[in-house]
């Protein structure tokens, strides 16, 4: 068996339309970045954990290989809704937790811009005006007995659900639209976002709504871009040099879960259980708990998603994300931050990249390397992300010794 995984190198494309590049052509930018971000070359890869989910059938990793380099080694395409890059990256841990592989490269990849695929992304024109990416303007309203089948549906009735439960007297659109405020300050900041405006209060509450009390910058953003790392194990990386060790982000948790069956289950999507799963799992496995965190980026892909995650995450005591998000906690210059790279409603969310996007942003502020931004003295990282259907992805990581 082996030893300790170590991050050695990572990199994301810019978010955004790329309508002169293919699926293949994001994936290789994104993967030939993070190996020279390592040091290393595709001749040092043992194995590939390839995502994509909307690219058509299966393959992606193996026409990713005509493009960076084709050596023989095992290729596994991964989908698993919006986990689908953090599923690849935890197939290349695995690997090497083995002992089958010294090495692993993970790329997760989307096209969106303009698909209206998800039912529920947000789209911007270059007029600079918001409109719709998806088929979701009569979704207004769910029942939990039913069910809903789209994105927007779902994860707005999670949000309401969560303050009915807690009674919650406020005025609860006003208290998702800040959510969303904080987020789009934070893109300012985020060079490879989207979208890198800041949005007032009544610019968000007064946009088209989505499903309530989401509107539509309160939704994660369709668009193209891939996400990508290299992986080592321990043994490996003590055989490189200072630099690379220098630079190398300690794995401390690798989580995947899935639903367990509960009562209603098989109607309404449950976002919750298995992220708290997740949660736990990866808190043990890391001998660490939440408060012992310096950043989170979790999946934002409603305001109403960020505020239930505060609490399935441990963020706070149990039923209190709301005085939470009230104490300034996961603002940039809170105690917690949290999706200070803006989110996935800023960011961006091209499905597959999405989860190893996550772990760049938090890899960067470990290895003091996220500019503007940067949570100065950041030791210790999550990166969440949730796929409906489902999934949940959660990791940990530490900050390189030299850091």
């Amino acid at each position: 068996m082996s030893d300790d995984v170590f991050i050695l190198g990572i990199n994301m494309t810019k978010f955004g339309k790329h309508p002169d590049k293919d699926t293949t052509d994001l994936g290789a930018e994104a993967a030939l970045a993070a190996l020279d971000d390592g040091g290393v070359t595709i001749r040092d890869i043992d194995v590939i954990g390839a995502g994509n989910l909307l690219g058509g059938p299966g393959g992606f990793g193996q026409m990713l290989q005509k493009q960076i380099g084709q050596t023989g080694v095992p290729v596994y395409n991964v989908q698993n809704a919006c986990a689908t890059g953090a599923t690849a990256l935890r197939t290349a841990i695995m690997a090497i937790k083995a002992g089958e592989a010294q090495m692993g490269l993970a790329v997760g990849v989307e096209k969106l811009s303009g698909a209206g695929l998800l039912a529920g992304g947000t789209a911007k024109d270059d007029d600079g005006t918001w409109t719709p990416s998806g088929r979701y303007g009569a979704i207004t309203g769910t029942d939990g007995r039913i069910g809903t089948v789209t994105m927007p549906g779902t994860f707005a009735q999670i949000g309401m659900q969560y303050l009915h439960e807690h009674a919650y007297s406020g005025a609860e659109f006003e208290l998702f639209a800040r959510i969303s405020q904080k987020n789009h300050a934070h893109s300012t900041l985020n060079p490879l976002a989207t979208y890198t405006e800041e949005l007032s209060l009544e610019q968000i509450m007064g946009d088209f709504m989505v499903a309530y009390p989401n509107t539509r910058p309160m939704c994660s953003a369709n668009c193209d871009g891939a996400a990508a790392a290299v992986v080592v194990s321990g043994e490996k990386l003590r055989t490189l040099s200072a630099e690379q060790q220098a630079r190398a982000v300690k794995v401390r948790a690798s989580v995947l879960t899935s639903d367990p069956w509960a009562e209603g289950c098989q109607v309404l999507p449950d976002v919750n259980t298995l992220t708290r799963r997740a949660a736990a799992q990866a808190y043990e496995a890391a001998g660490v708990g939440p408060e012992d965190l310096d950043l989170v980026e979790l999946h934002d892909c409603f305001a109403t998603a960020e505020l239930v995650h505060y609490d399935n995450l441990g963020l706070c005591e149990p039923g209190g994300a709301v005085d939470f998000f009230e104490s300034g906690a996961p603002y940039r210059d809170g105690s917690t931050p949290v999706n200070v790279s803006g989110g996935l409603q800023s960011k961006g969310h091209p499905v597959s990249a999405t989860g190893i996007a996550n772990i760049w942003e938090v890899c960067h502020h470990l290895r003091g390397e996220a500019g503007p931004r940067q949570i100065e003295g950041a030791r210790l990282g999550l990166a969440h992300v949730i796929g409906l259907g489902s999934a949940c992805g959660v990791h940990i990581l530490e900050a390189p010794a030299a850091a």
